[in-house]
């Protein structure tokens, strides 16, 4: 359980942070890069939210949830310490990435094939899960640079990879179920 009754500590007053293991790092350090750009994507998704009721609605929550156990999973480096935590550490699971992929799967089932590129546009709602799915990316190339020195649970990475799959057909869905989707056209104003 977390409790917050203060909201500022002064620990990070020398540009350093806290892990979830206790473990003090540069604010700048690559894992805290990857989560807090996580932590940027799930600001992104508050604001489609605006724009989103219903199923849709109810999807954002969830990932939004997600997001924040995917934050909790990066910022404890040391998988192999986890049993030794003295309490449940919060890692990203299998089934959190076989929801978004069953629900990929229905989303793009109600869709003609792209035929085009799409521009990032078209509805309010649609526009913001353009801006998630590119903040989600930028999270993923962070996440996967962190793997690529240090240890990080598989399921985070293939969570971020559909992640931003996810945001890409919500965004088509969300305009007319792509009949509003805005085209590329190559070349157009040459």
């Amino acid at each position: 359980m977390v409790v917050l009754n203060r909201i500022y500590t002064r620990t990070g007053d020398a540009g350093e942070t806290a892990l979830g293991n206790g473990a003090r790092v540069a604010k700048h350090s690559l894992r805290v890069s990857a989560y807090g750009t996580v932590d940027e994507t799930n600001a992104t998704v508050g604001m489609a939210r605006l724009h989103a009721d219903g199923e849709t609605d109810a999807a954002l929550a969830r990932i939004q949830n997600d997001l924040f156990d995917l934050g909790a999973d990066l910022c404890r480096p040391d998988m192999a310490g986890d049993a030794d935590a003295g309490y449940p550490v919060l890692r990203m699971v299998a089934s959190q990435v076989d929801r978004l992929e069953a629900e990929i799967d229905a989303m793009n089932a109600r869709l003609e094939p792209l035929r085009s590129f799409i521009l990032p546009g078209g509805s309010a709602l649609a526009a913001h899960l353009h801006l998630c799915r590119t903040v989600s990316r930028r999270a993923e190339r962070l996440t996967v640079e962190l793997a690529g020195s240090d240890e990080v649970n598989a399921h985070a990475l293939k969570y971020l990879n559909r992640l931003s799959d996810w945001f890409f057909v919500a965004a088509r869905i969300a305009n007319e179920d792509g009949q509003a989707d805005v085209l590329w056209v190559p070349g157009a104003n040459r």
